[in-house]
Formats: structure tokens, sequence, C-alpha cells
């Protein structure tokens, strides 16, 4: 019977992160995904690189910047292996934060301002954040492309139901159609993960809804940067579209776009920069972020030998992808993680 050396579950840009690291490090790889590849959370992301961003856990901090730091090799290296643009923009981010201050950027003058972003109606204090941002789409793409050109095994269509162990330590995973053998598994189900045995993971669907426009007339948007405030984000694409969102819900696991709250999110666009008001919605759609208890990731092993963990991203998943894979990579070749992992434990809540 064929046997792999680590089996990762989900096939998010978490997972697909995770299954080319390995990979890379000389592992046997497959990857096990209930839908289609990145077609859960990666696929309604927005793409913003927010690693400055004051509003999250001050324990993401390092982890944010560290992975931050690696994107630009990262896409690189899947640009130049794949031929896929990936969109990595990195003109910044003008963050609106009312009383809020970020641990990095500075403070933009209405003079700086309104260079930057002469269209952008702005009353509160803002924030020139060095972020950048990318397509997650694209990023989904090129990885999925990497791995087929290094021919990892990826079976989807298929649900995952359990990480079998025996005396402690995993000897495979069972789904819903077959068993597959192996010493290593790497829960990055997402939203999902709670649902695999052993249930010790804590993580939940929070619905995030977002929209894109395009121009009308023309062929781009007078905007440059993202942009971020208590309302709504904005982030431009190059090939003209503007991705506007999100809203954050308690709702389960239901994905149903609400026309009344797109319309919301559009109109908080258009008090920004009002020429975003005529744009045509060219998509709308709603997507499952994982949550956790306490708004950290779980990334790390668990008390069962082999059972490892990497969910409950919530809206970082495209940051934290990098530096999730390394992180996986040095635990399941026996290197020690330069990060503290202790804030991330995947039982912490127990």
């Amino acid at each position: 019977m064929k046997s792999w050396d680590a089996i990762v579950i989900g096939g998010g840009v978490i997972g697909l992160s995770v299954a080319l690291e390995l990979h890379k490090r000389g592992c046997k790889v497959l990857i096990l995904e209930r839908g289609e590849l990145g077609h859960e959370a990666s696929h309604a992301a927005g793409g913003m690189l927010a690693h400055c961003d004051p509003h999250s856990h001050e324990k993401l901090w390092p982890l944010a910047k560290a992975s931050a730091e690696m994107y630009p090799e990262f896409v690189l290296e899947l640009e130049e292996d794949t031929g896929v643009h990936v969109d990595l923009r990195q003109h910044g981010t003008i963050a609106i934060l009312g009383d809020a201050s970020p641990e990095c950027g500075q403070r933009m003058s209405a003079e700086e301002l309104a260079i930057k972003e002469p269209h952008l109606v702005c009353t509160s204090p803002a924030y020139f954040l060095p972020e950048a941002c990318l397509d997650p789409r694209r990023l989904v793409v090129a990885i999925a492309k990497a791995l087929h050109r290094r021919k990892v095994d990826i079976s989807t269509g298929s649900r995952v139901i359990a990480v079998e162990t025996a005396m402690r330590k995993v000897t495979a995973v069972r789904t819903d159609k077959s068993t597959y053998p192996t010493r290593i598994a790497i829960n990055c189900a997402g939203a999902w993960a709670s649902n695999i045995t052993p249930g010790s993971l804590h993580t939940r669907p929070v619905k995030g809804q977002i929209l894109s426009i395009v121009p009308k007339h023309g062929t781009h948007f007078p905007l440059q940067h993202v942009v971020r405030s208590a309302g709504c984000y904005l982030i431009p694409r190059s090939d003209g579209r503007i991705v506007i969102g999100a809203t954050v819900e308690e709702a389960g696991f239901d994905k149903q776009v609400d026309p009344v709250a797109i319309q919301e999110l559009h109109q908080a666009a258009a008090i920004l920069m009002p020429e975003l008001g005529k744009g045509r919605i060219l998509e709308a759609w709603a997507g499952l972020r994982p949550g956790s208890p306490d708004g950290l990731p779980m990334i790390g092993e668990t008390s069962y030998l082999g059972y490892l963990v990497a969910t409950g991203h919530f809206r970082d998943g495209i940051l934290l992808a990098p530096i999730s894979a390394r992180i996986i990579g040095d635990l399941v070749t026996g290197e020690t993680p330069e990060m503290n992992l202790i804030p991330f434990a995947p039982e912490r809540f127990h």
C-alpha cells in the first residue's frame, strides 16, 4: 500500500504553502481537500498583507512582520517557477485609524495625503503604512501549479473524517472514501479543522462578504494605495478592479451573499472616494474565515505524536502563509522554529 511522509489536510493557501515547503525539504506529501483547491477562505480573501495593523493582537505582530518580510522572495520564486503573475503590489497602505496608532508607518499631513491620493476624502488622522497586497486567487493558482510541476500528490472531493492514531501516534488519515497511511498529519482545514477527530481544536467559521468593482468608463480608478478605514477597505488590482470589503459575521457556515450588505460596503467606499460610487459591481461573494476563541492562529504540534496544526488564521491567512509553512517545515524535519510558538499552541484552550 502506498504511504506518505506527511499528509496535509486542506488545500487552501496555508495547506498548499505547507505542502510546498515540505516537498522542498524532501518529504513525500499528499494533500487532501474536501472541495476544490483554494476555493474557500483563500478564494474569498482580499489579499492585504496587513502586518502593521494596530487592531491585530500584539502577540501576532512578530509572526506577521516575519511573514511579510518573506513575501517578496516567496512570490518571486513562485512567479519564476510557474509564470503566474501574483500581482504583488508594494505601494503601501493609507490607514484611517481614528485614535489607534500603528506600530510601523508615519502620520500623514493633509498635504501629503493629497499628493498620494488626491481623490480620497479623509477628515480623520491618516497614516502611511509600508504594507503590500496581492491577488490571493492568483497566489493559489501559482502555488498549485508549482505543486503540480513537482508531481505532489493531490486528492480533491473527499472529506477528511479523522486522523487515526495508535498509542497516541499518527498512523493514517481517513476520509469518507479511503484511508491513507502516514506518520505525520497536518491539519490545515481552516474553518472545518475542528470537525476532524481527534477533536481537540476550537475553530469556527466567521463570514465575510466582499465585492469588486470596475469603472463604467475608462480602465482604472484613480487609486494606487490600499486604503483601510473603520467602514471598509479598498484594494486596487493592477487590472483595474477595486476590491471592497468586508463584513465580519457570526453566521455559521452560511456563505450566502446579502445584497444589502454589499450595497452598504459599496456606499462606504464611495464616502472615501466618490468616484467609486460610479463603479459597476463586477462580482460579490462571501467566504468563511477560520476564527479561534482568542483571535490567534493555531500553529504547532498537538499532544499526538505526528499530528500538527496550522489553522485559525482568521483574517490573516494570506499574510501568514509563508511563515506558517516555514514553522511546520521546521517541526516536521526536527528543526527548532525561530518564532515563539507558545501563544499559538493548538491545544491551548483545554
